[in-house]
């Protein structure tokens, strides 16, 4: 069985050993997507400069592109003051970080007064999703 290295011990996870992980492009600073890691994940991450995160959905390792090509090279990773938010600088292979063929999963903006506010679609559709994933 091996130690978990002593760079994990800064980190608070949560009740579930997980902890929120900001993918954000390194050139442009745009945020991608948000998801979740694991010690195992965030210190696969590490090992291969490749954004692994944990399915919550699938409740296994999901690294990033495995089905539709768009994986995620880290450049940086950061810790917030509190130890409980990962930030992964990334360059997005393909362009295309969003399930939805989106190159960020925050396309939505809400539009409109208090009153009337509405969730508007502002980002366009790179590649149909059909195309991405078979």
């Amino acid at each position: 069985m091996t130690q978990d290295p002593l760079w994990l011990n800064a980190i608070s996870f949560d009740e579930n050993g997980l902890i929120p992980a900001i993918a954000q492009d390194a050139e442009t600073g745009t945020i991608l997507m948000v998801a979740w890691m694991n010690a195992e994940s965030l210190a696969e991450t590490v090992a291969t400069g490749h954004a692994v995160y944990w399915s919550r959905s699938r409740n296994r390792l999901w690294r990033k592109g495995e089905e539709s090509g768009h994986i995620q090279i880290v450049h940086e990773i950061r810790l917030d003051c509190d130890g409980d938010v990962i930030l992964l600088k990334v360059m997005q292979e393909g362009g295309i970080a969003c399930h939805t063929g989106r190159a960020s999963c925050f396309f939505r903006r809400l539009d409109g007064t208090p009153d009337d506010a509405v969730w508007a679609s502002v980002d366009p559709v790179l590649k149909d999703p059909e195309l991405i994933y078979k």
